[in-house]
């Protein structure tokens, strides 16, 4: 499978996402600070940049990520909305959102590594698409992890989307609801995604 093995705070300036956004809290770059200034964009700039941002913050390749747009184009309401939320449900990014992984990239190693179940049967599938009514947790075997306490302690503050119901005891949610477009944590302009992808 191919990997992004750029730089994060160097490509997190370049598409202008926070490291924030993809768990690295204490990462920031200070070179070349007027970068950004150097020259104005074109219109397919920034909608390539919108693209290139929201594939790196899920961590999907080109491919995966046409194939969500083309789904999203199928379903009903907005083609922008629905490709952020289909994205937002993968199970690697439900891991990173109940602070079991510090980023995303941990937690499709977590899923990779077979340390989730959904209903109670273990998935390794990071792209498994997750819906209302289904059970995320934590394998038992996993659960005396070091790495796992460590991560749970450092995400204590964070907080956990409304359309998860997190029982930190059994390391267990419940998806209660389908994510919204409000639940995206970092700027993005989708509709310059749906109008590269228009053309």
């Amino acid at each position: 499978m191919a990997r992004n093995m750029q730089p994060i705070a160097k490509r997190c300036k370049a598409l202008g996402v926070s490291p924030a956004a993809m768990g690295y809290y204490k990462k920031e770059t200070k070179r070349n600070p007027q970068g950004q200034a150097r020259r104005k964009k074109s219109e397919y700039a920034l909608q390539l940049q919108e693209k290139q941002k929201v594939k790196f913050v899920y961590g999907v390749q080109e491919k995966q990520f046409r194939g969500y747009y083309d789904k999203a184009t199928r379903m009903s309401g907005k083609t922008g909305d629905n490709l952020l939320i289909q994205l937002e449900s993968r199970l690697d990014n439900v891991v990173y959102r109940l602070g079991l992984a510090v980023t995303r990239r941990e937690a499709r190693q977590l899923v990779n590594h077979g340390h989730i179940t959904v209903n109670g049967r273990k998935v390794n599938i990071p792209s498994y698409q997750v819906k209302p009514g289904m059970v995320v947790a934590l394998r038992e075997k996993s659960r005396s992890m070091e790495r796992i306490k460590e991560n749970t302690e450092a995400n204590a503050s964070h907080a956990i989307p409304q359309w998860l119901e997190y029982d930190a005891e059994k390391y267990a949610a419940k998806i209660v609801a389908a994510p919204t477009r409000e639940d995206i944590d970092f700027p993005v302009e989708e509709h310059l995604i749906v109008e590269l992808y228009s053309k």
